[in-house]
């Protein structure tokens, strides 16, 4: 796995809206964030168009996002915001100068798929981090891990237990993002090989039946079989039905890993929730899961 330079003060970010649309007053704090921290910001040629609820056309999009990973001067990538359509343009994209150059792709949520395509195929580590639209207001954690995760400062994390929570210890190279993406990209060129990695999920706004559903694809494709381990971030505004599920969402996971022995933590503090802080995917980290607490720990 390659992991792209760290940013040092001087460089160039860009920015980008592979999915929904933005305004520009919606990207001023991180843009001036970004400058205040000593980098130049470079936005996309579309960023603040419109099409429906996309930031412009397919090509529109995937022509902003192409020009960002060949640009060399380009050191880390950001995407706007999420929303829905970077499964869109995945298609259209080339990768040949972003594999002899690599850089920092940067986001979350439908930002996954990108996280998932460029481990499958690029083999090259990514940020799954709070985006620019996001960051007015943000907890200051998800600023300060973002900073420290991208200029290469070392990364350790501790959680609070869970009763559902099993124990145990081990490595592996973290992977995964949006339960729901990952799910879309099950059967695609973008599908993530498990296989002795640890794998984080997160989710929003979805029905119990669903989480259901989405663990049984997981397990039934044998995506959990082989994992190191599965560390569960912020499940939020989960929904059910008139007739109720019957099961948290914690109780639906935990059910459907019973089988296996890997180390499980819920209450990693990151996905769509008040706190998110920066994770690097594709880089190997160490998952503790202790009765007081879970410990997560990168490579430098």
């Amino acid at each position: 796995m390659i992991q792209p330079p760290y940013l040092t003060a001087g460089d160039t970010i860009g920015i980008v809206a592979p999915a929904r649309k933005v305004n520009r007053e919606e990207l001023a704090f991180a843009i001036r964030w970004w400058e205040e921290k000593g980098f130049r910001v470079v936005l996309g040629k579309h960023l603040f168009a419109e099409h429906h609820q996309y930031a412009g056309t397919d090509a529109a999009r995937m022509e902003d996002l192409q020009n960002m990973l060949d640009n060399s001067n380009i050191k880390a990538v950001f995407c706007a915001r999420g929303g829905y359509g970077t499964l869109r343009i995945i298609d259209q994209l080339e990768w040949l100068s972003f594999n002899l150059d690599p850089k920092w792709i940067c986001g979350f949520s439908d930002i996954t798929v990108l996280h998932a395509h460029i481990n499958k195929i690029c083999r090259v580590a990514t940020i799954h981090t709070t985006m620019p639209v996001s960051m007015n207001g943000n907890n200051l954690i998800n600023l300060e891990t973002l900073f420290q995760t991208l200029t290469g400062e070392h990364l350790t994390y501790k959680c609070k237990p869970h009763a559902l929570n099993r124990t145990g210890e081990c490595t592996g190279e973290l992977i995964g993002g949006n339960l729901s993406l990952l799910y879309a990209l099950s059967g695609s060129i973008s599908d993530l090989d498990t296989t002795n990695k640890i794998l984080f999920i997160e989710d929003v706004d979805e029905y119990l039946y669903h989480i259901d559903r989405m663990l049984l694809q997981l397990k039934r494709s044998g995506k959990l079989k082989n994992l190191a381990g599965l560390l569960v971030g912020n499940f939020t505004k989960m929904r059910d039905n008139e007739i109720a599920f019957g099961s948290t969402f914690e109780q639906i996971i935990r059910e459907h890993c019973e089988e296996y022995n890997f180390p499980l933590a819920f209450n990693f503090p990151a996905g769509h929730d008040e706190i998110n802080v920066a994770m690097k995917f594709g880089v190997n980290c160490a998952l503790r899961v202790e009765g007081a607490k879970t410990v997560v720990e990168w490579e430098t």
